[in-house]
């Protein structure tokens, strides 16, 4: 008769802690004394190795009654044409193979080529790997995330080869538009016929990108594995949308370290002072039109604002003369976001509270580019949450991205930056 697994290794910790606190070992009764406890601990984790696989043969395995020489015979794998019919299907048919002793009774779907393991184990014993997720379902699950995501799909996403981990770009060293520093420094002049052509040099810099892992665990009961369609919606509703804020949270304000560097921490982002007597926690009309010179002048046709939702009832009674500057989304606009200065207006979760720098942003995401792996990846383990009767998802994107601009671009004529990132100082 198995004990039951808590139980043993409770005995198992005690008999480890009276093990250790044998001490050094230097007559024979000391070291008949010591193992003996370490005969003890090792006959507990014998004892615990078969109360796990019992555990799991009574959820997994099913032993016919025979009523006919053919009815003894082994087992056959299920068998099924065709590949999952959804995702939920396939994370049940996951979980039931990462039972101990399952893999001849794996479904045929999960085939050996999708199977990983951890270095240094057998990719026979199921508990030890996971399968991926088939590739149409992990594609559909990023899918959604970017679908749900208000910020990434906006920006320049750059191809990233089916073995690299990153890329290096050369990127024009430009942050100048003064004669001798446009494009790092080309030149032209205006020569006579016969006179000797004078040459110039464009500087480059180089950008990388190196790919950073977001990874969310999911804990699902047995209850739940029972019901494909609860599990599959439980996982597409909570990542898609958890991938799809962190990312775009990272676009925002990441700070590079292990995460994509944001635009409020890139040297490229302009930040417009407040006005001299201006209230604390307000928007003012200057502000706005402030921030609005400062942006660089191609990407205005691209621009969005982002804004923090406590801002907007300052917007509404903003006017040029007799002209309104905010125009609210489904009126005169006759769009899903309202505009301010002809530009969308994107209320986010991400722009700090009223009156502190980020609450209102006025950004080119064309000016951001970013990288990722592709697919969604998932794993699956029965050990981890094993006496609660859960198994455990893990699910891993590997992204990462930065502003194209290195600095702000100090123009031709006159002394205020330009750039395709520009903010609000706080005004406290």
């Amino acid at each position: 008769m198995f004990h039951d697994v808590a139980s043993l290794r409770q005995a198992r910790a005690t008999a480890y802690e009276a093990l250790m606190a044998l001490g050094p070992v230097n007559t024979d009764e000391e070291q008949a004394a010591f193992d003996a406890a370490e005969g003890k601990v090792t006959g507990l984790d014998r004892q615990i190795a078969n109360a796990e696989r019992a555990q799991a043969l009574k959820a997994t395995t099913a032993i016919p009654v025979p009523t006919s020489p053919a009815a003894s015979a082994p087992a056959q794998p299920k068998t099924s044409d065709g590949p999952f019919k959804s995702l939920g299907e396939q994370l049940v048919a996951v979980a039931a193979a990462a039972q101990p002793g399952a893999a001849e009774m794996r479904d045929p779907r999960l085939t050996w080529e999708n199977f990983r393991t951890a270095s240094g184990q057998s990719e026979g014993v199921g508990q030890d790997g996971g399968f991926l997720v088939q590739q149409d379902f992990s594609t559909e699950l990023l899918q959604l995330a970017h679908d749900q995501a208000v910020l990434r799909p906006l920006t320049r996403k750059l191809p990233l080869g089916p073995r690299s981990n990153g890329i290096k770009l050369n990127a024009i060293k430009e942050t100048s538009r003064a004669t001798g520093s446009r494009y790092g420094g080309v030149r032209v002049w205006w020569t006579a016929e016969g006179e000797q052509k004078q040459d110039s040099k464009m500087k480059l810099r180089q950008m990388e990108l190196k790919l950073h892992k977001l990874a969310g665990i999911l804990y699902a009961t047995d209850e739940l594995l029972e019901d494909a369609p609860a599990l599959e919606g439980v996982i597409k509703d909570a990542f898609s949308e958890e991938f799809a804020f962190v990312i775009d949270d990272a676009i925002f304000e990441g700070d590079g370290a292990g995460k994509p560097l944001g635009i409020l921490n890139s040297n490229a982002l302009v930040t417009v002072a407040k006005e001299g007597s201006q209230p604390a926690d307000t928007v003012v009309i200057e502000n706005i039109v402030k921030m609005w010179s400062r942006l660089w002048s191609r990407s205005r046709r691209n621009s969005i604002w982002t804004i923090n939702q406590q801002i907007e009832p300052q917007l509404y009674t903003m006017k040029i003369g007799d002209t309104p500057i905010y125009v609210p989304a489904g009126g005169a606009s006759a769009a899903p976001y309202a505009t301010l200065l002809g530009r969308p207006i994107v209320p986010t979760e991400y722009n700090s509270q009223l009156g502190d720098k980020g609450d209102i942003v006025l950004m080119d995401l064309n000016q951001y580019v970013m990288i990722d792996k592709g697919a969604i990846k998932q794993d699956v383990s029965m050990h981890v949450r094993f006496i609660y009767d859960e198994q455990t998802f893990r699910f891993v994107l590997r992204v990462d991205g930065q502003p194209i601009w290195e600095a702000p671009l100090t123009p031709f004529k006159g002394t205020d930056t330009l750039s395709p990132f520009v903010t609000l100082a706080e005004r406290a």
